[in-house]
């Protein structure tokens, strides 16, 4: 029988670092928001994805941290598929993030998770898989789906799977199996019967609390309480910060998927990378005769089997076998391809030795546009300043250093101690230490400036706000 398209609602879990993906992916800007395929960023490719499922969602629910909100905020519009977005008071892991989730809309809702950070770029096959799952979504059972394996994978969790369902969605669920070592992968794959754990889920809202409540009521009642504490500021939803903390931080597979009894899984073979590391990434770029992929500006040279990422300059690769190569504005990694899941290891050792190119790029995102560190020296600092159209930066002055602006892309409209004036390309001023001023973008393409800040010191921290159309203090 065909059932009648049904509404659901796509919620898009934007959580994670992307730590095995550094020096690309940072804890200021992680990978879901970095433009890795056809110059957008996965959580763009998942948002228009999840756009062309049945019933043609007109919004969706994205569950973020607070420093993310305008990030995703700005790839909800270039994606068109606006909605709420739920900011995280802490990193609590997915159980917790898809609660608030459930609890934050009626609970016959058909809700369909989504990691925002997996490539699937077959987007008919995908919504394929989802319409074969609803019949038991909607009869109360949690679906999840799973990819059919191509290789023995250490890096995946699994599902073991049993008899096809009555109601024909797919297969019952017999067990998780967390990610296995090689050998026992190998085995998992001789056995048959498993699939890799894509973490898709597809259910009520109300089946999702049951099982919380049955199975983690830890979780559920401090995300209740935040979710009735909740604030609203447009289309940001903050939770009660003091209640969400309580909950435990746990996955959803431990915290309800081991332990729950209706579970259906529906098998994907379509193409799918959860991107989870640099071989992953190597893998969307097509390789040469010699296996050699190389995105960018980059060259290899008698290689085999060469992954180069070089967007910005010219990197060569010259006798090598088997490395990763990917090059950043500032900081370079080259790795043996067997060692890709150890990159979060060289993140941790960073960190553990004060490095700032383990957390943050040269690049920073600011809600109203960027802005590049070009270069710094003893009592001076070079920066390019891109302003969104009709953005504009705080109203704010510096105790500690004065500020030359050169226009030299679009129109500058410039506060300085209560005059206002307008400057367009080649044009320049100057900020004088301790003047009041404001950068606003007036026109309709993105304002680039050259700013040049002299100083005693040049931290961020040197400013006083007076105004702030994003809420910052």
């Amino acid at each position: 029988m065909t059932l009648p398209p049904s509404p659901r609602l796509p919620v898009i879990l934007c959580g994670g670092s992307g730590t095995r993906l550094w020096p690309l992916s940072r804890r200021s800007w992680p990978k879901q928001f970095v433009p890795l395929i056809q110059d957008k960023s996965l959580l763009q490719l998942t948002l228009e994805r999840v756009a062309g499922l049945a019933g043609r969602p007109q919004e969706a629910i994205c569950v973020a941290a607070e420093e993310y909100r305008f990030a995703v905020a700005d790839t909800q519009r270039a994606a068109g598929l606006p909605g709420p977005i739920l900011l995280e008071p802490a990193a609590r892991n997915t159980a917790p993030a898809m609660a608030l989730a459930a609890l934050s809309v009626a609970p016959d809702a058909l809700l369909l998770f989504c990691p925002a950070d997996h490539h699937i770029p077959d987007a008919e096959a995908f919504a394929a898989m989802v319409e074969q799952g609803r019949a038991a979504a909607e009869g109360g059972a949690i679906v999840t789906f799973g990819v059919v394996p191509s290789f023995p994978s250490t890096a995946y969790g699994y599902i073991r799977y049993g008899a096809l369902r009555a109601d024909g969605a797919g297969r019952q669920v017999e067990r998780f199996i967390e990610k296995p070592a090689e050998a026992a992968a190998q085995a998992l794959l001789l056995e048959g019967r498993v699939l890799w754990n894509a973490g898709i889920f597809l259910c009520r809202a109300k089946a999702l609390i049951d099982a919380l409540a049955a199975h983690a009521p830890d979780i559920l009642a401090p995300c209740r309480r935040a979710m009735e504490g909740a604030t609203r500021d447009g289309s940001f939803v903050r939770p009660d910060a003091a209640a969400f903390t309580a909950a435990r931080s746990e996955s959803i597979n431990y915290a309800v998927m081991e332990h729950h009894a209706d579970i259906a899984v529906v098998p994907f073979t379509g193409a799918w990378s959860d991107v989870g590391s640099w071989n992953a990434v190597a893998a969307l770029t097509p390789a040469d005769a010699d296996g050699n992929r190389i995105a960018g500006r980059g060259l290899a040279v008698d290689s085999q089997g060469t992954y180069i990422h070089a967007p910005h300059r010219t990197v060569v690769a010259l006798g090598v076998r088997d490395l990763l190569v990917v090059d950043t504005p500032d900081a370079l990694l080259v790795a043996a391809r067997s060692h890709a899941e150890q990159v979060k290891h060289v993140v941790a050792a960073l960190e553990t030795r004060g490095d700032a190119a383990a957390l943050v790029h040269r690049r920073v995102a600011r809600p109203w546009g960027w802005y590049d560190g070009v270069d710094a020296g003893e009592r001076f600092q070079v920066k390019r300043i891109g302003v969104k159209p009709g953005a504009a930066l705080s109203l704010q002055k510096h105790h500690h250093r004065a500020e030359h602006w050169i226009v030299v892309r679009g129109t500058a409209e410039v506060t300085r101690d209560g005059e206002t004036f307008l400057l367009t390309e080649n044009q320049s001023t100057y900020i004088p230490l301790g003047a009041v001023h404001r950068l606003r973008n007036p026109g309709a393409i993105e304002l680039e400036i050259i700013e040049v800040q002299s100083g005693s010191y040049l931290g961020e921290d040197d400013i006083v706000r007076y105004e702030d159309s994003y809420g910052r203090k």
